[in-house]
């Protein structure tokens, strides 16, 4: 039997029948797929050097600064996370093969030269198995018109020309933390050394990459939401961000551009510097947690010459969702529900914990409560309404109460495109 050539043209193995094959580990699918190749290790972003073109990234949990060698990487395994954690959120982008919650897979996978990983069926196994692999669907490029628009999740620069060619009518969520991963340091630390404006150029020239690949269509940005385990990991960050118990709900969003104006007036340069050339970006704030920093989030960003009475917000604080009228009348433009923090929130349930990966679910009645009731309010004060998490993705049925309810745009990622607009569309054809 000839040893089995990748898509690289590496000789990696040789390939063994479906009946003979010894599954490793089991977790849940991200992004399906099927792809053979060699297992590497990545424990933190340190180790990401080490994944080559072609090979499988195995990891307990991927973070935005290993996002690099995710693009390198034809296929992702990660121990932790469910279906909303970084890993998931960014292969679905790239298209690769994802799975997530594969306990134990770190120790048991690294013994192994060869692997085949099946993310379609969420299961990894020894050696280069010959599995039958779907013929791809096509994504449709056809504009279907809808009242409610379907605006598309990103992050990775490299993508932009790429999706924009897709039916979509704008981006729904620039993930900024990307972008920042990308440049690598910590901008405190660039910041000290005398090179907050190399910062400020390098974000915003991946701001503006999104900005004309989309242009005329809106590019809705939120500002920068790493957690101190995120920043962490970035050069010079050790030195700056603080070891805390739960960074998922601790120095992040809103509360850390007011704590760190300096650090937040060098990313609403950039902002301002891109709205000159370019007026369909958008600004949206993450994680905020009262109307009051929502007040001071909106002097800093006049004072730094954003317009601040257009500015959008995400709402995925219960906080935020009880108190969205008061929110409202300081003036926004816009509302984007985050429903994987917001469930986590609501439910009591970390996202990034597999354990737990079978309870997340946002058609919980509490977190259908919470939804109506964002979207009522905005649709009795005439706010523009988005949801910008991953349920539009996974849940017809939900989508349609949505459009039901008066949402005016859902966001999902690039892989889900042509079903969620589908799904409008019928869901609007029943309101007539």
């Amino acid at each position: 039997m000839q040893g089995f050539i990748d898509i690289y043209g590496r000789v990696l193995g040789r390939k063994v029948p479906e009946n003979s094959m010894e599954i490793l580990v089991k977790g849940a699918t991200a992004c399906p797929g099927k792809t053979v190749g060699k297992p590497v290790v990545v424990i933190t972003a340190k180790d990401a050097h080490l994944v080559q073109k072609g090979d499988i990234l195995v990891s307990p949990m991927t973070t935005p600064d290993c996002v690099p060698a995710m693009k390198r990487a034809a296929a992702i395994v990660t121990e932790r996370g469910g279906r909303t954690c970084h890993a998931a959120i960014v292969a679905r982008e790239l298209g690769i093969p994802c799975i997530v919650g594969a306990i134990g897979a770190v120790d048991i996978l690294a013994k192994h030269d060869l692997i085949t990983v099946d993310a379609t069926r969420g299961e990894v196994f020894a050696g280069a198995v010959d599995l039958e692999v779907p013929s791809e669907t096509e994504v449709s490029t056809e504009q279907r018109t809808t009242k409610t628009k379907v605006y598309v999740n990103l992050a990775d620069p490299d993508s932009a020309a790429r999706v924009a060619e897709l039916s979509v009518d704008g981006v729904g969520l620039l993930r900024a933390e990307f972008i920042a991963a990308h440049i690598g340091e910590h901008p405190r630390f660039m910041l000290d050394a005398g090179r907050g404006s190399e910062y400020t150029q390098k974000l915003a020239d991946g701001i503006r990459t999104f900005a004309k690949a989309f242009y005329p269509r809106p590019v809705v940005y939120r500002t920068t939401d790493f957690k101190t385990n995120e920043y962490r990991n970035l050069i010079g960050g050790e030195h700056v961000e603080e070891q805390e118990e739960n960074p998922m709900i601790g120095f992040r969003g809103a509360f850390r551009h007011l704590a760190d104006p300096e650090i937040f007036r060098l990313e609403t340069e950039a902002i301002r510097l891109v709205q000159q050339e370019l007026d369909n970006v958008r600004v949206m704030i993450p994680f905020i947690r009262t109307p009051e920093e929502l007040q001071h989030i909106k002097i800093a960003l006049a004072e730094n010459g954003v317009a601040s009475d257009s500015i959008w917000i995400m709402v995925e604080v219960p906080s935020t969702v009880i108190l969205l009228d008061a929110f409202i009348d300081l003036g926004i433009g816009g509302v984007s529900i985050g429903t994987n923090d917001l469930t986590q929130l609501i439910l009591g349930i970390d996202r990034d914990n597999a354990k737990y990966a079978h309870v997340f679910d946002e058609r919980n009645p509490a977190v259908m409560w919470c939804l109506e009731r964002i979207i009522t309010t905005c649709k009795r004060r005439n706010i523009s309404i988005s949801m910008c998490g991953q349920t539009p993705s996974f849940y017809p049925d939900l989508t349609a109460k949505l459009v039901e309810w008066g949402i005016t745009s859902v966001s999902v990622s690039p892989d889900m495109i042509d079903q969620p607009r589908r799904i409008v569309a019928d869901a609007e054809s029943k309101l007539r």
